[in-house]
């Protein structure tokens, strides 16, 4: 089983300004005339970290990495002003352009799945291949399956649920707009309270098998407030993708080389969303990792994403 390759460091680092306030923080890693590959992480809000450099060969790749509007190290941190799926269509873009690239492989996981989809359909010619782990499709099912009562996580963990509704006082009607508005309230306590309720759900879904310190990760403040504000402002405006686009509009990318490297027992991103996505774009390879959830650091999910960038560089170079 192949493991996370060494650590590296990054050939440069820095803040990128895209406009509307924002500054994304950018860094390069691997080989500078390699093939080149854009990382897109989760949440939205989960920022990127030095273990998603190693799914890398470095003297195959240029790797590119980015925090998205609001997440990790970008500034203003945990920002939701013009935070929209079509800004950060824009901001990959840009990005693109500043690093001199005519097109790039895009690796992204849960919803950097969704993201990576939605740029692939706006920019075709610009993706050369996709490996995406977790797919999130960003339909109503799909909100509902992570945070309604009665239905998908909530049935699967319902001692957790208690705890991520805690903050909504027993109510539970329109979860997500009252979320919204704990989120997004100036009552900094209340605020906060609520991010890191939302965050911890999360967390404690992850992993198949949860590490010992979950709480304390997912709990952490910089990390709950951009995680929950982000991935609630998302939820409520339906991430800014009409109902369906991710599948319907599938045959933009039919020709693109794509994996897909999903665990069978994912909770947060259900296995349904890959097989449905598989059947839209016939093509794909779908390697479904047994014994797995959704975290990419579970052993299983990170053989396959690392055999993915294998495969994929056996089909492009």
């Amino acid at each position: 089983m192949r493991e996370l390759l060494p650590e590296i460091q990054a050939n440069w680092q820095q803040w990128l300004p895209v406009g509307d306030g924002h500054e994304l923080y950018v860094e390069e890693v691997g080989n500078p005339d390699g093939m080149p590959v854009v990382v897109l992480h989760g949440g939205p809000g989960a920022g990127c970290n030095e273990n998603m450099r190693r799914f890398f060969d470095p003297e195959r790749y240029r790797v590119i990495l980015f925090d998205q509007r609001g997440a990790g190290q970008s500034r203003p941190h945990a920002s939701l002003h013009q935070n929209h799926t079509q800004a950060l269509i824009a901001d990959i873009e840009l990005i693109r352009q500043k690093v001199g690239v005519e097109s790039w492989l895009v690796f992204g996981g849960s919803w950097g799945s969704t993201l990576a989809l939605a740029y692939a359909q706006a920019h075709p010619k610009r993706v050369t291949g996709l490996v995406l782990r977790g797919i999130f499709l960003a339909r109503e099912e799909d909100f509902a399956w992570m945070t309604a009562p009665g239905q998908g996580c909530s049935q699967v963990y319902p001692d957790h649920y208690q705890d991520f509704i805690a903050p909504l006082k027993g109510n539970t009607d329109d979860l997500l707009a009252r979320y919204y508005q704990l989120l997004t309230a100036d009552n900094e306590l209340k605020r906060m309270q609520a991010a890191k309720a939302w965050t911890l759900w999360e967390g404690r879904m992850v992993n198949l098998i949860p590490p010992s310190k979950v709480d304390e990760l997912y709990t952490d403040p910089s990390l709950a407030l951009a995680v929950g504000r982000m991935e609630c402002h998302y939820f409520v405006n339906h991430c800014f993708i009409e109902e369906g686009q991710l599948l319907r509009d599938a045959h933009k990318i039919a020709d693109i080389p794509t994996v897909i490297v999903h665990g069978r027992y994912d909770m947060v991103c259900k296995l349904e969303n890959a097989t449905s996505l598989a059947k839209v774009l016939p093509g794909a390879q779908l390697w479904i990792v047994p014994a797995a959830g959704h975290s990419a650091m579970e052993p299983g999910i990170t053989d396959g994403l690392i055999r993915a960038m294998d495969w994929m560089w056996e089909r492009l170079k």
